[in-house]
Formats: C-alpha cells, structure tokens, sequence
C-alpha cells in the first residue's frame, strides 16, 4: 500500500511551487508529486522525475514530513571532527607553553610530537596532516628554520651577490658582412 500525501496541497499548489522554486531538482520532484495528486500511478510519477520507485516513496515521506522544502536537497553532515574544543584548548595551552626539554624530549614541538601529546592525553589519534589544518586553522603556521651549511663563507656570500662579480657573459665581436655574400 504507498504512502498517502498531504491533504493540505493538491496537483495546482504543488504545480505553483515547481514554478516558483529556483532549485531544478525540487521542481523535478514537486512535478512528479503532482502527478500523484492528479491520479497517476507511483511507476508514471518515477518514469516522470527520471528515478525508481523508490526514491519516490522518499520523496513523499519527505514531502509529507517538511512540505516543498523537504525536497531540497541539503548538504551532507559529513564526519565529525575528530578533535573537539578540549582537545584545541589543550594544543593551544601546550603550544603557547612550549616544550619542557627533560618532559617531553624536545626543544621545539613537531607536529608528530603535538599528536603524540593528544594520544597520550586524550587517546586520540590524529594524522599529520590533519592535525597540521587544525593548527592551521587555530591561526599557527609551520615554521621551519633554514639550514645553513656548516662551512658557509661569508664572504664568497658577498661575492656571490648579484654585481659583485664580473659578467660571465660577453658580446661577440660583430661578424663582417664580407662573409654572408
């Protein structure tokens, strides 16, 4: 037995918010819906709005549940962060602290040492990348220090400088127009 829909539209209200609405697909829906009001079969209103059966008794629970805007589509909820407010205050409050050399074995924190800190805290774990945008996203940047060779000279940095030396590259002498004949 389908599922009976509102009383409270017929085909005409139905057909009115198709024409109204700016979202295609609602109106593909709100069109096949109509159909029903008008008699036709569940398999006639599914060949309309290009779909199956199915998916029009969806749409008539969701149309029984919310009206024409239960036919919008909505974004997807998506995963649930994994860290929650807890668990950034803690980042922050261990960032702005910094390492404690003889604690935690290091002089600066790396992010795989900040996700060690949540495991061991709070058994949560946290890839790199992933805890590299919360950081992100609580307004710290990755820094890291350039290296410098060990017997840099500074003085062949100043020579090296742009002026410092002589061109490498010089005009030829021009070619005699002799030679071309």
């Amino acid at each position: 037995m389908p599922i009976a829909l509102r009383t409270d539209f017929d085909a005409v209200a139905v057909r009115s918010a198709a024409r109204k609405s700016k979202d295609g697909a609602q109106a593909r829906r709100l069109l096949a819906l109509a159909a029903i009001y008008e008699g036709s079969s569940r398999t006639e209103a599914a060949r309309l709005g290009s779909v199956t059966v199915q998916i029009v008794r969806d749409w008539v629970v969701k149309f029984n549940a919310s009206g024409p805007d239960g036919l919008i589509d909505r974004k997807a909820p998506g995963k649930p962060p994994l860290l929650n407010a807890t668990h950034r205050a803690a980042l922050v409050e261990a960032i702005e602290r910094g390492p404690i050399p003889a604690a935690h074995g290091v002089v600066r924190w790396r992010i795989i040492d900040l996700a060690q800190m949540l495991w061991d805290d709070f058994s949560v774990s946290v890839s790199k990348p992933t805890l590299s945008r919360e950081l992100q996203a609580l307004g710290y940047r990755k820094l890291s220090a350039r290296p410098k060779h060990h017997a840099q000279d500074p003085e062949a940095i100043e020579a090296f400088k742009k002026g410092a030396l002589p061109p490498s590259w010089t005009r030829s002498k021009p070619r005699s127009q002799v030679a071309h004949r």
